[in-house]
């Protein structure tokens, strides 16, 4: 079950790693790096990612029962 839910939860985490790796990379390259988990753009990106992917996985288990 938990397996179905994250692979029905992938996009969004997808979704959400490439926007934040994109604006994060740009906001990085003007010197703004404050807010980034230990000055990491990735692994800021991987988190904001992981956190979305937990967020729709519950949503789903909470409407499907």
């Amino acid at each position: 079950m938990i397996q179905q839910l994250a692979i029905d939860s992938l996009g969004a985490g997808i979704g959400v790693f490439l926007g934040v790796l994109i604006g994060l990379g740009i906001r990085r390259r003007k010197g703004k790096t404050e807010g980034l988990l230990g000055g990491s753009v990735l692994l800021t990106a991987s988190a904001a990612a992981g956190l979305a992917m937990l967020v729709m996985m519950m949503l789903k288990y909470v409407t499907a029962v």
